[in-house]
């Protein structure tokens, strides 16, 4: 859970100084290009050889997590306002639990509960209103959803039944192999030419590289091998208070106190919901890898 809530904090730091250096003044193809390569060169110096089969699953959940997952992502605003592709988004949860459900063969109602529940506090805090026309766009950011999802499920599942005899930061370098090999191709044929051109933006991308991409998916996804497909369902709405929160204290930014506190209350209890012992629980936790 520790690795889960830092990495929460630690991207809501970085999506902000996203919004204020980077978005609509660096291509966002160059930039996902730039901070899967740096991640993939900080974990260049522990990767294995790996089983060609186990190497091929691992680049495969980084292809999807990461590569397809930025390209219906960035798709996306040219079909939605910023407000729009952020309500869409909430709906992750849903998707980690029925898919963890789904391929483990059974069903828990509580962990699916608490994922609803994670996407109401969600809508709670970043509703705005919607535009006309906007059913296209929708479908773009659930298919991020569902890539995003898909990968950390589909690494989760991995680790709990390969027994591994190398440390995690061992093999994750295949993970970003995997994506760049998606955003290589996509920047080549989708990029455009607006580089950095300050050494704040240049500092921002390594940061983003070097420490939110590199160590942010290593953590994030080895939190996940740690806690129950219902816990990582609810910690992926997490983030959205964090950033609100990172927005009013950092950039002094002006947003609806009572919202925030509304939907932190219901995150808060759909992450009760995934602990054992709570109200109305009949299922047994996932299992687990350390």
């Amino acid at each position: 859970m520790s690795y889960l809530v830092g990495v929460t904090l630690l991207w809501a730091f970085s999506f902000s100084l996203i919004g204020v250096y980077l978005a609509g003044q660096v291509d966002p193809y160059f930039a996902v290009l730039l901070r899967v390569g740096l991640a993939l060169l900080v974990f260049l110096p522990f990767m294995r050889r790996l089983p060609w089969l186990l190497a091929a699953k691992l680049s495969a959940l980084g292809a999807v997590q990461l590569g397809l997952m930025y390209l219906f992502y960035y798709q996306s605003f040219l079909l939605l306002s910023v407000p729009e592709v952020l309500i869409f988004t909430i709906f992750t949860p849903v998707y980690i639990t029925l898919l963890y459900d789904a391929l483990q063969q059974r069903f828990r109602y509580r962990f699916l509960l608490a994922a609803v529940v994670a996407v109401l506090g969600a809508a709670i805090m970043r509703y705005q209103g919607l535009t006309q026309g906007y059913w296209l766009g929708f479908i773009i950011v659930q298919c991020a959803n569902l890539c995003f999802a898909l990968g950390q499920v589909g690494y989760k599942i991995l680790l709990e039944k390969q027994p591994l005899v190398i440390a995690q930061h061992q093999l994750f370098g295949w993970f970003y192999a995997g994506a760049l090999a998606v955003a290589l191709p996509a920047w080549l044929i989708l990029g455009g030419t607006q580089y950095p051109d300050s050494a704040t933006q240049w500092s921002v991308l390594l940061w983003l590289g070097l420490v939110a991409s590199g160590g942010g998916y290593f953590w994030w996804n080895k939190g996940a091998t740690r806690v129950s497909s219902g816990t990582l369902a609810v910690m992926n709405n997490m983030l959205i208070p964090a950033g609100l929160l990172v927005n009013i204290l950092l950039w002094n930014r002006e947003e609806n106190v009572m919202t925030l506190l509304a939907g932190s209350l219901l995150l808060i209890f759909s992450c009760l919901l995934c602990k054992p012992g709570s109200i109305a629980i009949t299922g047994e936790a996932d299992g687990q890898t350390n």
